[in-house]
C-alpha cells in the first residue's frame, strides 16, 4: 500500500488499511523514477483526492468515451453478465473510485459483500457512506491499497463466488507483462469464482489522441496535479507551470502515453536528491494501452482463466469480459 503517514493517521475509520511502511516505497518509487533516463512517474500517483476528483469529472467529457460505451455493455447485457458471472459471494471492486460503476451492478449481481479497493482513502470512505446508506443489508467491507504493489484480502473473506470487478479499462494503465501478472494474482485469489474487466479497444489515432487531451484540458489538469501529489508524498519542489501535458498515440504498441514536458531548463530538488531537466525533456506519467479482443482473450487464457466470455458496444469500441477462475 502506498499512503503517506498523514493519510494513515487521517484514513477514515471505515477503511482498513496496511502498515505505514508504505511511505518509505513511495519515497523510494518516487525517486528511483525521477532519477531514471527518461523520467517517469507510477500513474497510480495520479490518484490523489483532487486527481480522483478530476477523473471523474473527465468521465463526463464528450471526447472520453470508454465510460459511456462501458454502461452502454453492463446496462444493455446485465441478464447476460449476471448469468455467466453466477452466484456472487463477494464483489471486489479494483480501483473502486466513488463506486459508481460497481453500484450499477449490485441489483443484478446480488452479492453479499462489497470490497471497494482503491489507493485514494479519503474518496473511497465519501462514496461508500454513500453505498452502506444505500443497500443497508450488503456487508461493505473498504480497502485503503495500492492492489498493483500488493493485492491483499483480509481472511473473512470467502474465497468461494469471489468475483473481481476492474472496470473502466484501467488493465491499460499496465504493460501487457505487468498486466499478465496482475492478472495471474487475480485468477490465485479467487478459485471457483471469477473476474468482470474493462478493456479499452484499438480505434483511429484521432479519437484516441482527443480522448486523452481534451477541449476543456481536464485531463491536462489531471496529469498536472500529478506533480501536486509527488510534492506531497516526496518533498519535492515542482512548480505546476514549469510543465506542459502532452498526449499522444504510440501506434506500434498500440497505447497512448501521456507525458509532462518542461517548458524550460529546471532542476527539481527533494531531501536528500535532485534532478536536472532540459526544456523539452520529458516525464512519463501513463500508459494506455489498447486491445483486440482475441488479444486480450489470450492474455486471459495465459493468466489461467476459461470460460472466457465478452461484450461490446455498438460501435466495437469497448469491451467487456467476464472469465471464470
Amino acid at each position: 500500500m502506498v499512503l503517506s503517514r498523514s493519510m494513515l493517521a487521517a484514513a477514515p475509520s471505515n477503511v482498513l488499511v496496511p502498515s505505514s511502511h508504505g511511505q518509505l516505497h513511495a519515497i523510494d518509487e518516487l525517486q528511483t523514477g525521477l532519477l531514471t533516463h527518461p523520467a517517469y512517474i507510477d500513474p497510480k500517483y495520479l490518484y490523489d483526492t483532487l486527481g480522483s476528483s478530476l477523473f471523474t469529472a473527465i468521465t463526463q467529457l464528450p471526447e472520453y468515451y470508454p465510460t459511456r460505451c462501458e454502461a452502454e455493455i453492463l446496462d444493455e447485457y446485465a441478464v447476460d453478465i449476471a448469468e455467466h458471472v453466477g452466484n456472487v459471494s463477494a464483489l471486489v471492486d479494483l480501483g473502486a473510485g466513488d463506486c459508481a460503476k460497481a453500484e450499477k451492478l449490485l441489483p443484478s449481481l446480488l452479492p453479499e459483500r462489497y470490497i471497494p479497493i482503491d489507493i485514494s482513502v479519503e474518496y473511497l470512505h465519501n462514496a461508500v457512506q454513500r453505498i452502506q446508506h444505500a443497500y443497508k443489508d450488503l456487508k461493505v467491507l473498504p480497502l485503503g491499497q495500492d492492489f498493483h504493489h500488493a493485492l491483499t484480502l483480509p481472511d473473512s473473506i470467502p474465497l468461494p463466488g469471489r468475483l473481481f470487478f476492474y472496470p473502466g479499462s484501467s488493465i491499460g494503465n499496465l504493460t501487457p507483462e505487468r498486466a499478465l501478472a496482475l492478472l495471474t494474482q487475480i485468477r490465485d485469489s479467487c478459485p471457483e469464482g471469477g473476474l468482470l474487466i474493462g478493456v479499452d479497444r484499438i480505434k483511429s489515432r484521432h479519437t484516441l489522441e482527443q480522448a486523452y487531451d481534451d477541449a476543456l484540458h481536464l485531463t491536462a489538469a489531471f496529469n498536472l496535479n500529478l506533480l501536486r501529489h509527488v510534492n506531497q508524498r516526496l518533498g519535492s519542489d515542482f512548480e505546476v507551470s514549469d510543465w506542459q501535458h502532452v498526449a499522444h498515440y504510440d501506434e506500434p504498441h498500440a497505447r497512448v502515453q501521456m507525458h509532462l514536458q518542461a517548458q524550460s531548463d529546471i532542476q527539481i530538488h527533494w531531501p536528500g536528491a535532485h534532478r536536472d531537466f532540459r526544456e523539452g525533456e520529458r516525464i512519463h506519467t501513463e500508459n494506455s494501452y489498447k486491445y483486440t479482443p482475441d488479444g486480450f482473450r489470450s492474455l486471459l487464457t495465459r493468466a489461467g482463466f476459461s470460460r472466457i466470455e465478452h461484450w461490446s458496444d455498438t460501435r466495437g469500441w469497448f469491451s467487456v469480459f467476464s472469465a471464470r477462475a
